[in-house]
């Protein structure tokens, strides 16, 4: 393989499958449903703080 073969590949084909890897990402993050595990994600790190915040989709009483 010869620099501007390389070259090429680089500017055609290797952008659009990072674009696609790059669209797919973005709607797999931003799925219908995906909401719930992102906030449950997000406060995962405050569960057992000795006054906690309730937990979304839990009751009070734990």
């Amino acid at each position: 393989m010869t620099y501007d073969l390389l070259a090429e590949f680089a500017r055609s084909w290797a952008v659009v499958g990072l674009m696609a890897f790059f669209v797919a990402m973005v709607l797999w993050i931003f799925r219908p449903g995906s909401g719930k595990l992102h906030q449950e994600a997000a406060t995962m790190i405050f569960r057992h703080d000795k006054n906690p915040g309730p937990v979304p989709g839990q009751s009070k009483e734990v």
